[in-house]
């Protein structure tokens, strides 16, 4: 087959898949044809299934891909500079709009957009991160931002910087979240004392911290486990016992 007939058969066949995400929305995809389109967009005049076969098959699912850093997936045969630019930047594409969908939102209607968003962005790194989504009095979504990269423990993560943070956006509440590289979704004693020591400092500066959430193979919930409702009580203890103690 030569070069210009390949070249319109490919073409027929993008555009086919085009129609059909028009007609028929991305459900009807396949991860390898909706890898092989995105594909298409950094290498139009190439035929992207192999590729997009490959990737998956190095990968195993359509997150892990667009997971994997640019080194990585430039070692997959069919994939360059272009293509793999064209992955890199649809899930930082994704990710802001996640991240924008959030704002405003009041967190108690919209929680599974919040485990949404943080599920995209945390979920398959290689190191741990640490993010806080401040939320005002009426617990609306303000902002997110990732406050600390690497192994996450009592060490790394001050509380006085997630407290400044907090206080720069003019917020009354918090949701802090981490990853598990693992994908282990058990909280560690480490994240328990984490908690604690946050929970103690926010008390101190009328701020709520409402939840903390490992995101691994899914996500885990302080709040909903009940943890959350015993730093509380941890919390109050000793706010009462420093008050008894002091002269």
């Amino acid at each position: 087959m030569d070069k210009e007939l390949w070249q319109r058969k490919g073409a027929g066949h993008r555009e086919r898949l085009r129609r059909r995400f028009l007609d028929r929305g991305i459900d009807s995809f396949s991860d390898a044809e909706v890898l092989e389109l995105l594909l298409s967009f950094g290498t139009p005049r190439k035929d992207c299934k192999e590729p997009a076969r490959a990737l998956l098959k190095e990968f195993k699912t359509f997150a892990g891909v667009l997971d994997a850093d640019a080194k990585r997936l430039r070692s997959i045969t069919g994939i360059g500079q272009k293509n793999g630019f064209a992955l890199g930047f649809i899930k930082a594409t994704a990710e802001r709009y996640l991240k924008q969908r959030l704002k405003t939102r009041h967190y108690l209607k919209s929680s599974s957009e919040v485990i949404d968003y943080l599920l995209f962005s945390m979920k398959g790194l290689e190191v741990e991160a640490f993010t806080v989504i401040y939320l005002d009095s009426s617990l609306a979504v303000i902002d997110a931002e990732v406050a600390a990269e690497g192994t996450i423990n009592v060490n790394n993560v001050y509380p006085r910087e997630i407290i400044r943070k907090a206080l720069s956006h003019n917020a009354a509440a918090l949701i802090v979240a981490h990853n598990h590289p693992s994908g282990a979704l058990t909280p560690s004693p480490q994240d328990r004392t984490l908690t604690r020591s946050l929970y103690l400092a926010c008390s101190m500066m009328q701020i709520r911290l409402l939840d903390h959430l490992i995101i691994g193979d899914g996500h885990y919930s302080f709040a909903d486990s009940g943890l959350m409702a015993d730093t509380a009580s941890w919390c109050s203890s000793v706010c009462q016992w420093d008050s008894q103690a002091a002269p």
